[in-house]
């Protein structure tokens, strides 16, 4: 069953459904990951409609490594144009959810925030990706874009 869930919720990615990852998850669920920190509830859903929304040619690779009845994790790919350079961007992400009755609550994803921010920003990010004060400002950017969408 999470394996069917977690493939379903990449598949949707791929085709850019964000209303169909967004109901993967339970209503409570919580999500987490290096550029917007810690969401809950439908911001996580939400998230994942912004940016299907916003994205213009993103590829999304996935397999799934593991997963039972309770968890799951799958090794995914994102690539895609970040919109504000126009650099190109692969994420290598590794993504470790908890499951249950058919539902994802708990989501987290990791990558390097310091790898993500050399390839979109360049040498910007490749000199100043790692410290804190810009990884902070990339956490408030993108709490600031989902919000805006929310509102919207």
């Amino acid at each position: 069953m999470s394996h069917e869930l977690v493939d379903g919720f990449y598949s949707s990615f791929a085709n850019g459904d964000g209303d169909a990852m967004a109901a993967c998850y339970r209503a409570d669920a919580r999500f987490e990951d290096p550029v917007f920190g810690e969401l809950t509830g439908t911001d996580a859903g939400d998230m994942w409609r912004m940016l299907c929304e916003s994205s213009t040619d993103l590829r999304i690779e996935h397999t799934v490594e593991e997963a039972d009845a309770r968890s799951a994790r799958v090794r995914w790919i994102a690539h895609y144009t970040f919109s504000t350079t126009g650099r190109p961007v692969r994420n290598d992400i590794l993504a470790t959810f908890k499951i249950a009755d058919g539902e994802i609550v708990d989501h987290r994803d990791s990558f390097s925030l310091w790898k993500w921010s050399s390839q979109a920003l360049g040498t910007t990010g490749k000199l100043l990706g790692w410290s804190p004060p810009l990884q902070s400002k990339f956490r408030k950017m993108a709490k600031g874009n989902l919000t805006k969408f929310q509102q919207s």
